[in-house]
């Protein structure tokens, strides 16, 4: 498979399985990424610059809202919901978007409320100027699997070989190294080395001689193809692309949602993934991957001047009611941040007494602007049905 050496090279490994006995085979080990691009194609620089234009899109329209962190939670969970999809956990985005992030009701919605809780972290940490380390990457991956089957083996660089898919038409019996689609590095000096040689390339400035989106896109690989731990890689990884875009400051708010793009493309994502790996295909993983950030940008962006819209629609109704208090608006505000809320949150957000808050929210109840999650829940949430037409558009 592996026919073009500049990418990577081939390790042995051993090791012994139950039904088999002892067995040898081969791990891949990508090179360290160059300073400077790959050689693309006249199509996929077209493809970078669209996909260049669309993020400035975002971002300038996020600057020009009010609040622009109002919209940061609603994108976390949607972005939390599709990403874990694509690894295997599911549940439907209007459940995650109504959750109670204290007292998820299914495992499923637990871990993926752990995302979103990762992603919150990992952003303010990069918010705050701090690098990204490997210790970074350990803590937010630790984050990632709390709760879960996996969490004593996380919080670290897994320290045993794993194997990644299987490969079709293979017999059932045959150990799973030898039915393996792709075998990444094998614990110890290759693993180590290549995740501390990935942080230093993403700390470093390639802006002079590689544009920012091919600089994510190959983070990216080299990301997905060390593996780095015993699980968790790939929704770490799809979130290390916003990180680095905020880090090299082509967003200055993480509102960009990249995993339900690839998510609909799942098969050609991982082709393309291992394409470089075998083939050194940079041209056509990058353009794939231009094309998801461009298609990512622009979807996106719409749902945020929708949503932006609604508020200023709900705003209408409010202001068309007898209601006439400033804690009504920014209970509007509240509910567009915020895609599902109790009245306790209320109350800490708006800085008012729990009695005029639960008065508030009962005050939108009767216009409609909100209603109640669960009538039957001993704790009631809420959220606002406009908000959550607009955040499952498309699903």
């Amino acid at each position: 498979m592996f026919v073009n050496s500049n990418t990577g090279s081939l390790v042995e490994i051993t090791g012994s399985d139950p039904a088999s006995g002892n067995w040898k085979h081969a791990a891949f080990v990508p090179a360290t990424l160059p300073a400077t691009m790959p050689e693309l194609s006249s199509e996929t620089f077209l493809a970078v610059a669209d996909a260049r234009a669309a993020l400035a899109a975002l971002d300038s329209t996020a600057s020009q809202l009010p609040n622009p962190t109002m919209l940061r939670m609603p994108a976390l969970r949607r972005e939390a919901q599709s990403t874990s999809a694509l690894e295997g956990t599911y549940a439907p985005l209007a459940a995650v978007l109504t959750a109670d992030e204290d007292e998820p009701t299914s495992l499923e919605l637990s871990e993926i409320l752990n995302y979103v809780r990762m992603a919150d972290y990992g952003f303010g940490w990069v918010g705050e100027g701090r690098p990204v380390t490997v210790a970074l990457l350990e803590d937010l991956q630790g984050q990632l699997m709390r709760g879960t089957p996996m969490e004593k083996h996380s919080g670290k660089v897994r320290n045993s070989q794993v194997v990644i898919g299987r490969l079709a038409h293979t017999d059932r019996g045959l150990p799973a190294v030898h039915a393996a689609r792709f075998i990444p590095p094998p614990p110890g000096d290759h693993l180590a080395t290549g995740l501390r040689d990935l942080v230093e390339w993403i700390r470093s400035d390639h802006s002079r001689f590689i544009d920012p989106v091919v600089a994510t896109a190959m983070s990216h690989y080299q990301f997905e193809t060390l593996h780095p731990f015993h699980d968790g890689n790939g929704r770490l990884g799809r979130f290390l692309i916003v990180l680095h875009l905020l880090q090299m400051g082509i967003l200055s708010e993480p509102t960009l949602t990249v995993s339900p793009w690839f998510e609909a493309r799942r098969a050609d994502y991982y082709t393309s993934l291992l394409a470089v790996s075998t083939d050194g295909d940079w041209d056509g993983f990058i353009h794939f991957y231009a094309s998801g950030l461009h298609e990512a940008a622009t979807t996106t962006r719409r749902q945020m001047l929708k949503l932006v819209a609604v508020q200023n629609e709900l705003k209408d109704t409010v202001r068309s009611s007898k209601l006439r208090a400033d804690s009504a608006h920014a209970l509007v505000d509240f509910a567009v941040a915020n895609p599902s809320f109790a009245v306790r949150r209320v109350e800490a957000a708006l800085g008012i007494s729990y009695g005029r808050a639960n008065k508030l929210v009962s005050q939108l109840l009767d216009l409609g602007v909100l209603d109640v999650v669960d009538p039957n829940a001993y704790k009631r949430r809420f959220f606002a049905p406009r908000v959550l037409e607009v955040l499952t558009e498309g699903t």
